[in-house]
């Protein structure tokens, strides 16, 4: 079974003032059940706390409570966004007794009201099995508003996450229940790894048409070669759906993961590639996995994440 948990206003704290200066002071919590159309541009965010996908992928579990220690950094930042803006909290979907099929059903059910009610949602977890959930929302979503338009992924990560998932799933197939369910299937992958993914799943990713960067390409050097294939890949799609992994990133910016590895990239090339990605107008959602407070060092993990958060509302 899966629960939901309302939000909680006590997460969001940090310096307080009578201008609104801090997001903790922009924030307004709102249980999923209180959600209503928008009038106004709002971002939406909502938490995935389950590890079972990374438990069961004989991962380090911990990632369940990541959202709330994205959220208790992000609080503490600097609010620039105009008054009309709105930044709204609507809490966890909470994996229980290791049903993560039933959460990620939850998660699909919730990602498609929030985007019916016009918010942008930024989902935070939790392990990468939130991808499996989130895509279907947006599909279901759309499918409800009679529209069929291609939906592309973008996914920066070390890791395909294209297991087969013949025992079941975890948080390393959501990528291949994806490409099964639905044909076309659009994925870019940057900053993958040799040293994280074995030649079987290298053989799975070619066999899907997947596109993708290595890690030693994915660097700022080469800046101007990774837009053209993120705006290649735009091209291809009608809709983007961005999902970032926190264990991508070196381990001397993201400790706190369920994967680290001090071969991963740095903040600098994904924020360059978000700005190609929003310029295009296509980007539909928004999710980051696999924080780990378990193993984050001073908060470093939660920062990184929270900032990229910063970054992406404060230039859509």
């Amino acid at each position: 079974m899966a629960t939901y948990k309302k939000p909680s206003s006590k997460i969001w704290s940090g310096r307080t003032s009578a201008q609104q200066l801090y997001l903790h002071e922009k924030v307004q919590c709102l249980p999923i059940t209180k959600i209503e159309k928008q009038t106004q541009k709002s971002f939406a965010v909502l938490g995935y706390a389950c590890d079972e996908g990374v438990k069961r992928n004989q991962g380090r579990i911990g990632a369940k409570d990541g959202p709330y220690h994205i959220r208790k950094a992000l609080g503490k930042m600097p609010n620039h966004l105009p008054n009309e803006m709105a930044l709204l909290d609507f809490g966890d979907v909470v994996c229980a007794d290791g049903d993560m099929e039933a959460a990620q059903q939850q998660l699909t059910d919730h990602t498609a009201k929030l985007l019916a009610s016009g918010t942008f949602p930024i989902l935070l977890g939790g392990g990468h099995d939130i991808a499996y959930g989130h895509y279907n929302g947006i599909k279901k979503y759309l499918i409800s508003e009679k529209r069929r338009p291609s939906i592309g992924i973008i996914n920066f990560d070390a890791h395909f996450d294209l297991r087969d998932d013949i025992n079941g799933a975890n948080s390393g197939t959501p990528f291949y229940q994806i490409a099964n369910e639905n044909d076309p299937f659009h994925y870019l992958c940057l900053g993958i790894r040799k040293d994280a993914n074995d030649r079987m799943l290298f053989q799975t990713a070619h066999e899907l048409d997947t596109k993708f960067l290595e890690r030693e390409t994915f660097r700022m050097q080469f800046v101007d070669e990774i837009n053209k294939w993120i705006i290649a890949f735009l091209k291809g799609v009608d809709q983007v759906y961005v999902t970032i992994d926190l264990d991508g990133f070196s381990s001397a910016f993201a400790p706190g993961v369920s994967a680290a590895s001090p071969m991963g990239y740095s903040q600098d090339i994904v924020l360059e590639s978000l700005k190609t990605i929003l310029a295009s107008e296509k980007l539909i959602s928004l999710d980051i996995a696999e924080m780990n407070p378990r193993y984050d060092v001073d908060g470093r993990t939660a920062k990184l994440a929270a900032s990229i958060m910063h970054y992406l509302i404060h230039n859509m």
